[in-house]
């Protein structure tokens, strides 16, 4: 892994410099893992297909700050979690991310694993913390995967009431993960987003 990371900076500096047959060689070495993440998440070939080439199109543009990215590999995969949980949040299927990420792809390292369990238990934590109701409506959203007119309804509270609701429980958990060390974590702004 160590000689992978080291390889990978080697390419990340040989592309800031605009080279494109190290451009190649990162794109042949990262895209069957990234498709088959992708995959995993989103579920949709021709989606996967778009998330690879928004990854290193912003791979290609970004090349000029390339240089000072320290782990290649996390900086490839936020890009990835970021693109394919953009597509999950616009179709509105917040409930199925989590069960497409519940085993996280083996691949992936240790101390990824780690960040991410780190991560959702913050958000929990956060979730702990907010007032009776607006944690009862977040988990009716988050767990239960309710829309907001079903929580109204369950509720007998008012579909803006809700919503309202929401949007002040993400701001506190987006709030807790900053405060945490957690400076918006791509990987779970699935979870924040309406």
């Amino acid at each position: 892994m160590h000689a992978q990371s080291h390889d990978d900076r080697e390419l990340f500096r040989a592309i800031s410099e605009g080279d494109e047959i190290a451009f190649r060689q990162l794109f042949h070495i990262y895209v069957p893992r990234f498709r088959a993440l992708a995959l995993h998440i989103t579920k949709t070939s021709s989606v996967t297909e778009d998330i690879i080439q928004e990854t290193f199109l912003r791979l290609w543009i970004s090349r000029d700050k390339l240089a000072e990215i320290e782990q290649p590999r996390s900086w490839l995969l936020r890009i990835v979690f970021y693109q394919s949980f953009t597509y999950l949040r616009k179709q509105t299927v917040h409930h199925k991310a989590l069960d497409a990420l519940i085993p996280l792809e083996p691949t992936f390292s240790m101390e990824e694993n780690m960040t991410y369990t780190s991560m959702v238990k913050q958000v929990g934590i956060a979730v702990e913390g907010l007032p009776p109701q607006a944690k009862r409506i977040y988990l009716l959203s988050r767990e239960h995967g309710l829309k907001i007119p079903e929580i109204a309804r369950e509720l007998s509270l008012s579909p803006n009431t809700v919503k309202n609701s929401l949007v002040r429980s993400l701001q506190a958990i987006r709030k807790h993960l900053e405060l945490s060390g957690y400076l918006m974590p791509a990987l779970v702004l699935w979870l924040l987003r309406l």
